[in-house]
C-alpha cells in the first residue's frame, strides 16, 4: 500500500524502525498528514509480556500501551514530513505527560490508537493520544517526540 491514509504492515515497516516483538502497530485505518492518525494494535495471548504480566490474568502493561500510542504518533509525524527511518530520519520519544490508564487491556482486545497533532515546531512534535478498546477508553496521554539532529549524534 502506498496510500498513507490506509497503511498495511508493509507500509508500517517502511515508516517505523521497530520490529517484532516491539512493533506495536498492526494497521493504519486513517491518517490525515499534519492532523491525525487512527491505527490498530491486535492484542494476542502469545505476546511475550503476558507470560509474566500476569500469569493468572494477562494484562497489557501500561508502558506498552503508551509505546503503542507513541509509535502511532511517530507514524503520523513520518507521513507528515514524507520521511522514513531509511532516509536517515529518526524520531525519539522525549516526553509523556498526563498519562492515565482507565481500564485494562487483555489478550483478544483490539486496541484502537489515535493521535492528533497539537503542535509541531522545530522538530518537536506534541500529540494528544487515546487508546480505545471498542468504545471504552483504555488510556490517554500527551506524547512528545523529537526529530534526530546531527548535534544529538555527536
Amino acid at each position: 500500500m502506498t496510500d498513507p491514509a490506509f497503511m498495511d504492515i508493509a507500509g508500517i515497516l517502511r515508516r517505523l524502525p521497530h520490529r517484532y516483538p516491539f512493533l506495536l502497530v498492526d494497521r493504519v485505518l486513517a491518517c490525515e498528514p499534519g492532523k491525525s492518525i487512527r491505527a490498530v494494535k491486535n492484542v494476542t495471548c502469545n505476546e511475550p509480556q503476558f507470560t509474566g504480566h500476569f500469569p493468572d490474568r494477562p494484562v497489557m502493561p501500561g508502558v506498552l500501551i503508551i509505546e503503542a500510542l507513541a509509535q502511532a504518533a511517530g507514524l503520523l509525524a513520518f507521513v507528515t514530513v514524507d520521511a522514513s527511518p531509511g532516509d536517515h530520519a529518526g524520531l525519539y520519544l522525549v516526553g509523556v505527560d498526563e498519562a492515565r490508564f482507565r481500564s485494562p487491556v487483555e489478550p483478544g482486545d483490539q486496541l484502537i490508537l489515535t493521535a492528533e497533532v497539537e503542535r509541531a515546531f522545530k522538530g518537536i512534535w506534541r500529540f494528544s493520544a487515546v487508546a480505545l478498546v471498542g468504545d471504552r477508553e483504555a488510556a490517554t496521554a500527551r506524547i512528545m517526540v523529537a526529530a534526530e539532529t546531527k548535534a544529538a549524534k555527536a
